[in-house]
């Protein structure tokens, strides 16, 4: 069994699993019983912590993909989405300064509001091309996911990691969404 690698927060990121059973010549794919929700659901499940490196890695390389297509919008549209999220902390943190400068100055919150909002509409295309970057990695990891028979290393390899599956970054995001109990089945 391959070697899990040690991020320094102590979280772990699974190895990378060979081409080969990823999408290549061993890797056997299937159309989902569409009718047996519990089953695919399990199915895509155990292929999301299975294959968890590999989907970043490929989420990533989609990401870069449509970023070289077009660099300029991407960087306009992440400055604009980071642009959108300060404006939201600026305006609903409670810190003594921040409130003393939004009573001090209350029309350059309103000023701050119009330009982000100007900001917003003139790089909304950007936008756009920032979450289907984004969208697009989902969509493919989701039909890979689907798709993508189990095969007994699979299942054992799921067994046996499922015990410190909290520190590995697809353990978070499942966790998150309430997935935890589907672990370890």
């Amino acid at each position: 069994m391959d070697k899990a690698k040690a991020i320094p927060d102590g979280r772990k990121l699974p190895p990378l699993r060979s081409l080969n059973d990823f999408i290549l010549e061993s890797s056997r794919f299937q159309l989902p019983n569409f009718k047996d929700f519990e089953k695919w659901g399990n199915r895509v499940v155990n292929n999301l912590i299975y294959y968890q490196t590999n989907y970043l890695y490929m989420s990533i390389a989609i990401i870069l993909i449509v970023g070289s297509m077009h660099p300029s919008k991407i960087l306009f549209g992440v400055s604009t989405v980071v642009l959108m999220w300060t404006q939201y902390l600026y305006g609903t943190i409670e810190n003594k300064e921040v409130a003393n400068i939004r009573r001090q100055y209350p029309l350059l919150q309103l000023v701050m509001l119009f330009l982000c909002a100007y900001y917003v509409f003139v790089n909304l295309n950007s936008i756009f091309l920032v979450l289907f970057s984004f969208l697009l990695s989902f969509c493919i990891i989701f039909i890979h996911a689907s798709l993508r028979l189990r095969h007994l290393k699979n299942k054992i390899v799921n067994k046996i990691e499922g015990i410190g599956l909290e520190r590995t970054p697809m353990g978070i995001f499942l966790q998150y969404f309430g997935m935890k109990e589907e672990f370890i089945t």
